[in-house]
C-alpha cells in the first residue's frame, strides 16, 4: 500500500496524519510545536512519529506500507524553497529548511506551501472542488487566508506568496492588521474581527468571552446585533470575493473556517452582497459554496495533497 504524510504544523500544535491514495486518514499523531526552539530536534521528533505510524500500519496492511511523500502546511510555507520563511507565530524562529531537514531521514519528496494554500488544494483533489480547474478557497478563523487555483494549479507566484486575500484591504485607514498596514479584510472578517464589529455595534468592550461561536449561537435565536454583525461581515466579504473573481474568473469560491459554520446568517447576506457587486460580465458563471471536507481532517488532508504537485 502506497501512502503520503500530511502535517499541519500551527503556532501550538502539529497534526500529523498518514493518508491513503483516496483521502483517508489511517493513521494520527501529534506533536506540540511551541515545545520547540530549533528545527533540527523538531524534524526528529515529526519523523520519530512518522515512522511509528508507518510501522503500525504495516502491521496492520501485513505488508510493508510505502511512503510517496511528505506534504506540509505551515505558517509562511514557501513552495519554492521548502522553507518556512520567518513565521512570527512559531516559537521555531527563522528560515527553516524543511525540505534539507527531512532528507537527513528519508529521501522522498517534500513539498510545503501555506496552511490556505494546502486547504485550497485539499479540496480540490479530495473535496468539492474535483474536477474544477479555476476557484478560490477562502479561511476564516484566526486570520483570514485563501488559495487560488487557476487551469487546475495553485498559484504561487513569483515569490511564492501569492494569494494573501486576506491582506487585500477593504478599508482605507483601517483598522489596523497584524501585518502593519490598516483596512485588510482579515481586520473584518476574521474571528476577531467579527467580536470587533460586534462590540462596535453592541457599544461593549471586546472581552475574551466574546467569541465568534458566541456571536453566531445569539444570531440562531434572533438576537438583533448578532444578526447585524454578520450581516455586515457578510457584505464585506461578499465584496472581497466579487473582486477576487474580476481576476480569476473562477467557477466557484469555497468558504471554510470557523466563523463560516454559522450557515445562513452569514451565507444569505453574502451571497446578496456577492451578486450585488459582482461584474455583471461574471453573473451566474460562479457560485460560492461551503467545504466539503471535515474541519478535523481539512489542515491533513490539504498538506497531504500538495504532494500530487509533483506528480
Amino acid at each position: 500500500m502506497k501512502y503520503s504524510i500530511g502535517v499541519d504544523m500551527g503556532g501550538t500544535n502539529t497534526d500529523i496524519g498518514l493518508v491513503t491514495e483516496n483521502g483517508n486518514i489511517v493513521q494520527r499523531r501529534n506533536l506540540p510545536t511551541n515545545a520547540y526552539t530549533e528545527l533540527e530536534p523538531y524534524v526528529r521528533d515529526m519523523m520519530r512519529e512518522i515512522e511509528t505510524m508507518m510501522a503500525a500500519q504495516s502491521a496492520v496492511d501485513g505488508i510493508a506500507a510505502q511512503l510517496e511523500g511528505i506534504g506540509i502546511g505551515a505558517p509562511n510555507g514557501n513552495f519554492y524553497t521548502g522553507c518556512v520563511d520567518n513565521a512570527p507565530n512559531l516559537t521555531i524562529k527563522g528560515v527553516l529548511n524543511f525540505e534539507k531537514e527531512i532528507h537527513k531521514y528519508r529521501d522522498v519528496p517534500v513539498v510545503l506551501s501555506n496552511d490556505a494554500n494546502a486547504a485550497a488544494y485539499g479540496e480540490y483533489v479530495y473535496g468539492g472542488a474535483k474536477g474544477m480547474k479555476h476557484f478560490i478557497m477562502f479561511t476564516l478563523g484566526t486570520g483570514v487566508g485563501s488559495g487560488i487555483v487557476v487551469d487546475g494549479k495553485l498559484v504561487h507566484g513569483s515569490t511564492g506568496a501569492a494569494g494573501e486575500l486576506g491582506h487585500a484591504i477593504l478599508y482605507q485607514h483601517g483598522r489596523k492588521c497584524s501585518c502593519g498596514r490598516e483596512g485588510c479584510l482579515e481586520t473584518y472578517t476574521s474571528a476577531r474581527g467579527i467580536v470587533q464589529t460586534y462590540c462596535e455595534l453592541k457599544g461593549c468592550e471586546v472581552t475574551p468571552d466574546i467569541t465568534s461561536k458566541m456571536i453566531g449561537e445569539l444570531a440562531h435565536q434572533g438576537d438583533p446585533v448578532a444578526l447585524k454583525t454578520w450581516e455586515t461581515v457578510g457584505d464585506q466579504l461578499g465584496l472581497a470575493m466579487a473582486n477576487s473573481v474580476t481576476f480569476s474568473a473562477p467557477e466557484a469560491i469555497f468558504l471554510m473556517g470557523g466563523p463560516a459554520q454559522v450557515g445562513e446568517p452569514l451565507l444569505k447576506p453574502l451571497r446578496a452582497a456577492f451578486e450585488k457587486y459582482l461584474l455583471n460580465i461574471f453573473s451566474g458563471t460562479c457560485s460560492i459554496r461551503m467545504s466539503e471536507l471535515k474541519a478535523n481532517e481539512v489542515a491533513i488532508l490539504g498538506a497531504a495533497a500538495l504532494l500530487k504537485m509533483k506528480n
